[in-house]
């Protein structure tokens, strides 16, 4: 089954608000991998202000707010 990364932090009502919207586009299609940007420097840098992401490898497929459709989009491709 795919994961798909969040990138996220700690107490980020948006981040949480993305999450809850995501998993019933997933369910069954892919898995969520939720990651604390904080933890490490560079996703820090290259994330910055740009949290929530959400990623499928390296190729960044939502920013907030959830692009349903082209999630939707990414998991019908697989």
């Amino acid at each position: 089954m795919p994961v798909l990364t969040l990138y996220s932090r700690p107490e980020c009502h948006l981040c949480e608000e993305m999450q809850a919207e995501l998993l019933p586009l997933l369910a069954g299609r892919a898995e969520l991998a939720v990651v604390d940007v904080d933890e490490r420097p560079a996703l820090v840098r290259r994330f910055g202000p740009r949290i929530p992401m959400l990623v499928a490898g390296e190729q960044e497929l939502s920013g907030y707010p959830l692009d349903k459709e082209r999630v939707a989009s990414y998991l019908d491709s697989l």
